[in-house]
């Protein structure tokens, strides 16, 4: 029984005690008193049927009954004519009991029904919400993959015809800065041909990715090696940029479907990614995690974080914050995951890190 049950229980049964003690206490002689106090009644009566319905009105008027009746018996024998009317005024103290707590009654059982209305309706909503959320998400994933369909075939294109000529240029300027001395100034801007030449290489190779489509694999990969040897292929790249690159212990290695090579790729593509803003040193912590059918994969770094505002968009190819960049790395990567029917986010702020969750479907029924 909770403390508000109590001090409303506690006041009707006062104002019970208090009206009969009226009663008693007051001579019958002063019958216009009497009147009065039998009224009063109804004020614990009607209290008890709105605050506990049925059984609270009809209890209440019970109790006024029962200790109003010994007044009636003993104290108004001398007056018999008005015995009658007492009687009847006993008799309305239940009716008025049961009518207010029925009324009552009637009133909280509509009142549950429409909280249970208001609750089933604002479910509705958070549920038309959730689709609608959906509906955005699925919309800009088809504006994502209709941009990265054109991109593909443009690239397709643009890399085997701009692929050739470099080949071409490379082999000149090799053969050019061999027939250079070293000490010579015309050596090192062979050199830096020879650099530029391989850095546009580099990107037609990642338009070439682009345009390549990333074809589902239907057999297990074991994802705790893929991940083990990225650690191990940046771990010279860390060590030039002071950064810490912890890989967790899994206690139970997991498998997902997919391509052992194009997941290399796509945590290859988030390790250089968080290597490359933060050059002055740092900490990357990949740690994976089961979630029912799904295995969640964290690429968590100390930099400098992403503004909210740039969640979405820096998966879009093209998009870059650096001057040297391509904007093509996590958009091949989100390409690869989502290809594989997983999910990558980003969770962030500015000068807060960044951690990265690659959401991958297990390989049912098997374990590594």
């Amino acid at each position: 029984m909770n403390r508000q049950v109590i001090i409303k229980s506690a006041i009707i049964i006062l104002l019970v005690v208090i009206i009969t003690a009226l009663h008693y206490l007051t001579s019958t002689t002063l019958h216009q008193f009497h009147d009065i106090y039998r009224r009063l009644y109804y004020i614990p009566i009607i209290l008890g049927g709105l605050w506990f319905t049925l059984g609270g009105g009809l209890s209440t008027a019970v109790l006024v009954s029962i200790v109003y009746a010994p007044h009636v018996l003993f104290q108004w024998q001398h007056w018999p004519g008005t015995e009658l009317e007492q009687y009847l005024e006993i008799l309305l103290y239940n009716v008025i009991g049961l009518l207010t707590g029925l009324l009552s009654q009637r009133e909280q059982r509509q009142k549950k029904r429409y909280q249970k209305t208001s609750e089933q309706l604002e479910k509705s909503y958070d549920k038309l919400r959730h689709q609608a959320d959906q509906l955005l998400e699925i919309e800009e994933q088809l504006r994502r993959a209709d941009r990265l369909s054109a991109l593909g075939e443009l690239s397709a294109g643009m890399a085997h015809e701009i692929r050739n000529p470099l080949g071409s240029i490379r082999g000149t300027a090799e053969i050019i800065r061999d027939g250079i001395d070293k000490k010579d100034k015309r050596y090192e801007f062979a050199e830096i041909l020879v650099k530029e030449v391989d850095r546009l290489d580099g990107v037609v190779r990642d338009f070439l990715n682009f345009a390549r489509p990333s074809a589902v694999g239907q057999s297990s990969v074991p994802i705790c090696e893929a991940l083990t040897e990225v650690v191990t292929l940046t771990r010279q790249q860390a060590i030039k940029n002071n950064v810490e690159i912890n890989l967790a212990p899994v206690t139970r290695p997991a498998l997902v479907a997919g391509d052992l090579e194009h997941y290399k790729q796509a945590f290859l593509n988030l390790v250089l990614n968080a290597l490359q803003v933060m050059p002055d040193g740092g900490k990357i912590d990949i740690s994976c995690a089961e979630t029912g059918e799904s295995l969640k994969i964290f690429f968590n770094d100390s930099g400098p974080g992403i503004p909210v505002e740039l969640h979405d968009r820096i998966f879009n190819p093209f998009y870059t914050t650096r001057s040297d960049g391509t904007g093509l790395g996590l958009a091949i990567t989100h390409r690869i995951i989502d290809s594989n029917g997983g999910k990558l986010s980003v969770e962030s702020l500015p000068g807060r890190g960044a951690t990265f969750i690659v959401e991958l479907p297990l390989w049912k029924g098997r374990e590594a």
